[in-house]
């Protein structure tokens, strides 16, 4: 237990790799990441039929590999193959010594990986919904709106979901208002 305790501690310590290539002052980490897609789990509509502990256990899941083969983008010339095959080895790896709650834990990991379920496809529109909040709230802490287009451009037309569609929404308007207001200043 205690190995597993360090090798998931290492993701507080992480930073997430598409931050870091931008040259993002103090990126967040991993577990940051990971932190705030389950809190927003818990914002699911209850009309729609998805489990909520599922969400939760699986937002909390769904990067864990990468404190094993760490936080691998499109920019550090992996192929997606070989990041899923290396990112399940490193799952198995974490989850052998945990008996059934590793087996939980793995098959959580898989059925996000493959986009086999309403929860896994829900919690993949929660990490591009993370990923937008994240740039806009770097864009407003650096006084640099519009800087991160690049993330917006990648991310927000996949989300799925009409409430979160509606979150996407709310984050360009506000972001629109802020880079029209800096426009204005200048």
């Amino acid at each position: 237990m205690i190995d597993f305790m360090e090798l998931i501690g290492r993701l507080k310590h992480l930073k997430r790799t598409g931050w870091v290539i931008r040259n993002v002052p103090d990126p967040e980490t991993i577990s940051g990441h990971m932190y705030r897609m389950a809190i927003l789990s818990f914002l699911v509509d209850p009309k729609v039929n998805l489990d909520k502990s599922k969400l939760i256990e699986m937002a909390l899941v769904h990067d864990l590999a990468e404190c094993i083969v760490g936080d691998i983008t499109p920019h550090c010339g992996v192929s997606p193959e070989d990041k899923h095959r290396m990112e399940d080895k490193a799952m198995e790896e974490i989850c052998k010594d945990l008996g059934d709650r590793g087996t939980e834990m793995l098959q959580l990991f898989r059925e996000y990986e493959k986009q086999e379920s309403p929860e896994a496809r829900y919690v993949k529109d929660l990490d591009r919904i993370d990923l937008l909040m994240q740039a806009f709230e770097y864009e407003k802490r650096d006084n640099s709106p519009g800087n991160l287009q690049e993330f917006f451009n990648a991310t927000q037309e996949k989300i799925n979901d009409p409430f979160l569609g509606d979150i996407v929404k709310e984050i360009n308007s506000q972001r629109a208002a802020m880079i029209k207001f800096q426009k204005n200043s200048n």
